[in-house]
């Protein structure tokens, strides 16, 4: 009843509602969409040069793949962070975070750049051994593995800028830095403008290049702007061993749940793999589609987390809960949206594909289930990226989608297609089983209310 007054007295503004959201929702709505574009030009330009140089790029980006894992979970963790100071206007500790991250970066990035430059071939068998694809892929390794420290970089200050509501900055230095990266593709790539062809080293030169610019251009971009952001190393290093360890207590759990994710999705690949040549792509059709629009609920479950922890931290639990809902009832609503423009449009963008009638058949009919339980993923999303770590219940967020997908849609999936054999598009439908069980744990999760912490209360020095 307190808290019913509360909310009466302070009320709840629906414009300003919208308004935030759609300040930090569309930046990273059309950042993610760009890059997703950008990066299937990039595809189509390695692969003019062939399928040897398509698979040694692809699986030397596998490497990436991994280290792109810890580094999303490690700036979501700092985010929960930095949203939360942001509400209290604490600037000190922001910064503080901010240094954690850093530091963690150049810690990872460097392990996995030494690494790689001591085995590159030896990192290329991991996934390949195929000699003139694991030599292709070694040369490219060695050059693009330099630009892991710069997009750990611009990775922790992009999650940062918008944890504070600038999500428009790191989007308009990201799209630069895609079209810089495309344009020197097609040059490096095939020797255009006077420049050698380079082939598949001209496209690690032209990545090295463009993860450079990005990082030096968003890191000037925030000292010279003199924001939030802009610590000098005294700031980001004022640090104590009992903050590192109380912060890594929420971000931990973060940096396991993306590492679980990305283990698991390889395991759908594999999965599917094995299945023959003609399942794997009708789920990679479908994955492309289904990816195109999960850009939405992305961008929608990133301002969720941010608006939550942002009302968090300024002590306006209610708010948050209230946020919580209102963005679960929208994924919902999104979500059946999405569902049918899927369903209708899945014929015609089946149509750009020149694969088998059997691909197209099977790949309608996942599109049709796709379409059918859309809401119900937007809304898992939602509920784990967005509400749970928005606000700071890192560890249940862990622990649902941990159990979900490894005692749920993983053995559903390798039982469907190895002991019973059946179609990759019942396979798929069993996998998707895993999508009900985590909504319903998240629901029951956000019904007690215990997913609300304020993470910054015992980690203020």
């Amino acid at each position: 009843m307190a808290e019913l007054t509360q909310l009466n007295k302070e009320g709840f503004n629906k414009k300003e509602f919208y308004s935030k959201m759609v300040a930090i929702a569309l930046p990273v709505m059309v950042q993610n969409f760009i890059s997703s574009f950008l990066n299937l030009i990039d595809t189509v330009m390695v692969g003019r040069l062939g399928e040897v140089e398509i698979a040694a790029v692809g699986i030397a980006n596998q490497y990436f793949f991994f280290f792109n894992m810890f580094l999303i979970g490690l700036c979501a963790g700092c985010s929960v962070f930095i949203a939360q100071f942001w509400g209290k206007k604490d600037i000190v500790n922001i910064k503080r975070i901010l240094g954690i991250g850093l530091l963690s970066v150049i810690l990872v990035s460097s392990v996995f750049m030494i690494f790689g430059f001591l085995s590159p071939t030896g990192v290329m068998t991991l996934f390949n051994n195929d000699k003139p694809v694991v030599e292709l892929g070694a040369n490219y390794l060695q050059i693009v593995l330099i630009s892991y420290l710069f997009t750990g970089i611009t990775f922790v200050y992009s999650f940062a800028l918008r944890s504070i509501g600038n999500a428009v900055q790191p989007m308009l230095i990201s799209i630069i830095a895609l079209i810089v990266n495309t344009l020197l593709n097609y040059i490096f790539i095939f020797g255009n403008w006077g420049a050698p062809a380079l082939g598949v080293e001209g496209a690690a030169l032209a990545t090295l290049i463009a993860r450079v610019m990005e990082a030096t251009i968003l890191v000037a971009s925030v000292y010279i702007g003199k924001g939030v952001l802009a610590a000098s190393i005294r700031e980001l290093l004022d640090l104590s061993f009992g903050f590192i360890r109380k912060a890594y207590r929420t971000i931990f759990p973060v940096i396991l749940n993306d590492m679980c994710w990305g283990l698991a999705s390889l395991v759908y690949v594999a999965v599917y793999g094995r299945m023959g040549t003609q399942e794997v792509a009708a789920i990679q059709i479908c994955n492309t589609i289904n990816n195109l629009f999960m850009v939405v609920i992305f961008g929608l479950s990133g301002a969720a987390a941010v608006m939550i922890g942002n009302s968090i931290g300024a002590e306006k639990e209610w708010l948050g809960k209230k946020y919580a809902k209102r963005f679960s009832i929208l994924s919902v609503g999104v979500g059946i949206v999405l569902g049918l423009l899927i369903a209708v449009s899945s014929s015609a963008m089946l149509s750009f594909y020149n694969v088998s009638e059997t691909v197209k058949y099977s790949s309608q009919i996942i599109l049709l289930i796709i379409s059918i339980v859309f809401f119900i993923r937007a809304l898992g999303i939602m509920l784990i990226v967005g509400v749970l770590r928005g606000g700071g219940d890192a560890g249940h967020a862990f622990l649902i989608e941990g159990f979900t997908m490894w005692f749920i849609g993983v053995p559903l999936t390798i039982l469907g297609a190895f002991v019973f054999k059946f179609p990759v598009y019942i396979v798929y439908g069993l996998a998707v089983i895993e999508e009900l069980a985590k909504c319903t744990l998240g629901l029951l999760r956000l019904k007690s209310g215990r997913w609300l912490k304020n993470v910054t209360r015992n980690l203020i020095i």
